[in-house]
């Protein structure tokens, strides 16, 4: 059973090498990420370790289809929103290095934004991969999880991430959410968020 999972891992990763040209070596190819890319593809499971302390590095942007995505206009028009995402953020002081959640065994986490920092506690969904953040004074908001061993992506229905913009920054200023809530509402069917790096 074992030799016919581990000939399945290598037959896909096989298949990788000429689907992922950006690969350089063989290094590159059995990297942590790409295996694990590998174990989901052939075992149709995602395994999510959110433990841990996760640095903002930027905004993130994903259409709940592909088809969606098309009707926006493709790769230009996800690009285009999360640049304009990325600079309304940084007008309420959400930049790289400045946000970092931290998630917990205990089903707690951390939110810090500078010296303001939210507390609360979390529960994951595996069926659905979402993550739901209940805040101490906010009612729970589900995130959908994009999540490898460095690398995760918190992506929020555009109200919920108003709310939460709102809550952690101070400087939130009532054109910068209208700019994001105009963002959203352009592009029917966008999920915004945040990309975190694990430190």
């Amino acid at each position: 059973m074992k030799k016919s999972v581990f000939s399945l891992a290598l037959i896909a990763t096989l298949m990788l090498v000429s689907a992922n040209s950006q690969a350089q070596s063989l290094k590159d190819l059995f990297n942590k990420e790409n295996v694990e890319k590998v174990v989901s593809a052939v075992t149709g499971k995602n395994t999510v370790e959110m433990i841990g302390t996760w640095s903002y590095t930027g905004a993130a942007v994903e259409f709940e289809s592909d088809n969606l995505l098309m009707k926006a206009g493709g790769a230009v028009a996800s690009s285009t929103a999360e640049s304009k995402l990325n600079e309304q953020l940084s007008k309420v002081g959400i930049k790289p290095g400045l946000m970092s959640f931290t998630f917990n065994a205990d089903s707690t986490f951390n939110a810090k934004l500078g010296s303001r920092a939210l507390n609360g506690s979390y529960s994951y969904s595996a069926s659905d991969n979402k993550v739901n953040l209940k805040f101490v004074k906010l009612i729970g908001m589900d995130a959908k999880v994009n999540c490898t061993s460095g690398k995760m992506d918190l992506l929020f229905d555009s109200d919920k991430l108003l709310k939460l913009i709102t809550t952690l920054s101070s400087k939130s200023s009532n054109s910068t959410l209208k700019t994001i809530s105009s963002l959203a509402s352009k592009y029917d069917g966008m999920m915004l968020g945040f990309s975190l790096e694990k430190k």
